[in-house]
């Protein structure tokens, strides 16, 4: 199922959703050259959210307070990460979801807030991956919990929304209208399939970062919170 577009009239242009998708298509085909190039690991560890090197980073420096650098260095990753994508299934499911909800939300809160939104979503997406997972050692990368929490915002404030999709049959796309209930399922039914199109990041491979996906319905219910406060 590919979501088209939403029912919603919106009385602006999304100038800061069009910027989060442009910069995540340019710094996936940055990917792509790093991966001919075979430094597209050393990339994906150095900015993707590692919790245990967090975690590591965190407790060090309770002994030893000119640890704190690593600290602050390594929290910048929370941020950069959800920029990072491990395949063109991720990044096209990511984006796409992106275009479709996120231009609805940006026009109900306005541009600035809804940056700060965005970005803090991921953020907090990610410091509970680090809770939940202290001890591994795979970088946590995408927009998956932001992306999460933009639904969950375009859910609680359109409730009754409609999505215009398409429904594809093999050759044959057939155009169909479905509340947008059913998106939130579906968004965790593709989370599944983020594996194909892998790119090879070393030493984890292709299977890499499938492992924090579930932990996206955090981002599903900040997103809702967020919006049923502003109310």
């Amino acid at each position: 199922m590919i979501p088209i577009s939403d029912n919603v009239r919106t009385r602006s242009q999304p100038i800061i959703n069009y910027w989060l998708i442009g910069i995540n298509i340019v710094i996936f085909f940055w990917e792509l050259k790093l991966e001919i190039s075979g430094q597209l690991g050393y990339f994906v560890n150095s900015w993707g959210v590692i919790p245990a090197q967090i975690n590591g980073a965190i407790t060090n420096a309770f002994f030893n307070p000119a640890a704190g650098i690593v600290v602050f260095w390594r929290s910048f990753s929370l941020l950069f990460g959800m920029f990072i994508h491990g395949s063109f299934s991720q990044i096209l499911g990511n984006l796409l979801f992106l275009w479709v909800f996120g231009k609805t939300v940006e026009n109900v809160l306005g541009a600035r807030l809804y940056l700060g939104f965005y970005l803090a979503a991921g953020i907090l997406t990610g410091i509970v991956q680090i809770i939940a997972q202290p001890n591994l050692t795979v970088p946590l990368i995408g927009a998956n919990g932001a992306i999460a929490a933009v639904l969950g915002a375009y859910v609680m404030k359109f409730p009754h929304a409609k999505i215009d999709s398409i429904l594809p049959l093999i050759f044959i796309y057939i155009p169909i209208e479905l509340p947008v209930f059913f998106y939130v399922f579906w968004w965790f039914a593709q989370q599944l399939f983020y594996g194909i199109g892998s790119l090879n990041i070393p030493p984890y491979g292709v299977n890499s970062f499938s492992v924090a996906y579930w932990m996206q319905i955090v981002g599903l219910f900040i997103g809702a919170a967020f919006m049923r406060l502003k109310k």
